[in-house]
């Protein structure tokens, strides 16, 4: 039985290791932190649990396929309902609009902007469906393991008809008159860390899933995927090691041999690394020529990264009645999201609030409600801020005084219970982001598809890569793809 150590317990390492187990392969994973989940964490504190880091539940049948892929029913494992309306935004502290995937109600609200808009809003669906087949049938699903793979006659002709070149901005544009519409429509590239002025326009396929496929809500909250992964793949035997951190992915005569960790070497068969991609590079693999052509040069100085967050973690002594998800957009939201890729924290920001505990007993005390609330801020890797103890209380109060503007929202402060900051240093430390780059490599066009780290290492044998800096890109489902195509990629070369 060839034994596959998988590095991280993320979306991605727990996803491939129930794959690979159910497939027959003796599949081993290693955990720095001492929970499993990445950057799908959790926080618990006097009753009140918070989702870390994704919150947002869209695509539902790539986290089905998991368990389906294993033989098992997903509803024995978690608990999914449709959330109705999918979010309000509020463009000031007064004005607020709701999205839903009811289409009867979303007419009703797009009519109240404009009968063109409206119609604008329908036409853009149709378009970017269309698009968003294309995608997934000839790019989202498929490896790029050669040149050939993406460079031929077919794959260049199925790009062109992506219409990839101008932004997403520029493209919803074309659709849609209301500016506070274009904001609703664009925002969404925030999920992936890429600003929508001057991200692809193929990522206007997000707000299109969100409306066509629903947004979900996981009982207990996000986490409780990453516990229903790892409770799946024990239950087929394979092993979860906490608290270890692995220092060097082992290669000898361009063959991976195993892992060296603080207590020593274990041997592989194959390595599957869930760790960010360019960490894993810059820090796991000790020679250049087994990089190539992700050296520490290019991977820290030449590669986009994306942007970080700012996220507080709040529990309230009262309760807010709210939307499960919702928005508040800067008064200048150009200049806002010029500003977060110019490596500026930004003055006026942009923000998102989550709170489950709206629908969801479980995750706050009797009476009260617990809130996150991620405001998008630049990585790391060009040192606009230090997140010093100062910075961050300077950050911190100016949320607070932005959320207290929001009806309904006054005077929150004196009812904080329990608070947590996570910073971008935050996300460097505690999840080897390079640069506390939260979504990891930016999707810009010279880093997406055969331009993005691929699944199998272009130099060594037996050493794959699946997370959200490798094709086909961020978010949960993405990564849950990603996932899928790196055990492919294993059952090309080597059998359990």
């Amino acid at each position: 039985m060839a034994k596959v150590i998988v590095i991280g317990a993320g979306t991605a390492g727990l996803a491939a290791g129930i794959r690979l187990q159910a497939l027959g392969f003796d599949v081993e994973i290693h955990e720095k932190n001492p929970k499993i989940g990445g950057r799908m964490y959790q926080i618990e504190d006097k009753g009140f649990v918070f989702d870390v880091g994704p919150t947002i539940v869209m695509m539902p049948q790539e986290y089905d396929d998991v368990f389906l892929a294993s033989g098992a029913n997903p509803r024995d494992y978690f608990s999914m309902d449709l959330l109705e309306p999918m979010n309000t935004i509020h463009f000031d502290g007064h004005h607020a609009f709701e999205i839903s995937t009811n289409l009867t109600k979303l007419i009703k609200g797009l009519e109240s902007i404009s009968d063109r808009d409206a119609h604008g809003y329908l036409a853009y669906l149709a378009d970017v469906y269309k698009r968003y087949l294309i995608a997934k049938e000839h790019f989202i699903e498929k490896p790029f393991r050669k040149a050939s793979d993406f460079f031929n006659p077919k794959s260049l002709y199925q790009a062109l008809r992506l219409r990839t070149l101008n932004s997403a901005y520029q493209s919803i544009s074309r659709f849609v008159k209301d500016d506070n519409l274009r904001k609703a429509l664009t925002f969404q590239t925030l999920y992936v860390g890429v600003s929508p002025f001057s991200g692809p326009s193929i990522y206007t396929i997000i707000p299109m899933i969100e409306l066509l496929y629903g947004v979900w809500y996981i009982k207990g909250g996000m986490y409780q995927m990453a516990v229903a992964m790892a409770k799946r793949f024990e239950e087929l035997g394979g092993k979860i090691i906490l608290e270890s951190q692995v220092e060097e992915i082992v290669i000898e005569s361009n063959r991976v041999t195993g892992i060296m960790t603080k207590k020593g070497f274990i041997k592989a068969d194959v390595v599957l690394s869930n760790a960010d991609f360019p960490w894993a590079m810059n820090h796991l693999i000790k020679e250049d020529k087994h990089k190539k052509p992700y050296t520490l040069k290019k991977t820290t100085q030449k590669m986009t990264y994306s942007s970080s967050t700012f996220i507080l973690y709040l529990g309230l002594d009262k309760k807010i009645p709210t939307t499960v998800h919702s928005l508040r957009f800067a008064k200048d939201f150009r200049k806002n999201i010029d500003d977060l890729f110019a490596f500026n924290v930004p003055d006026d920001p942009s923000f998102y609030m989550y709170s489950p505990s709206q629908i969801d007993p479980s995750v706050a005390p009797e009476g009260k409600d617990g809130f996150y609330v991620l405001v998008p801020v630049p990585s790391m890797q060009k040192g606009s801020a230090s997140w010093s103890q100062e910075e961050i209380r300077t950050t911190r109060d100016k949320i607070i005084r932005m959320i207290e503007k929001i009806d309904g929202f006054e005077e929150i402060e004196k009812h904080i219970e329990v608070e947590h900051i996570y910073t971008p240093k935050t996300f460097e430390s505690m999840f080897n982001l390079q640069f506390g780059a939260t979504f990891g490599l930016q999707p810009t066009l010279s880093q997406s598809l055969y331009f993005r780290p691929q699944a199998t290492s272009k130099k060594v044998k037996g050493l794959y890569f699946a997370g959200s800096s490798n094709h086909p890109g961020a978010g949960v489902p993405i990564v849950l793809i990603s996932a899928r195509i790196a055990v492919n990629e294993i059952l090309r070369d080597i059998r359990p």
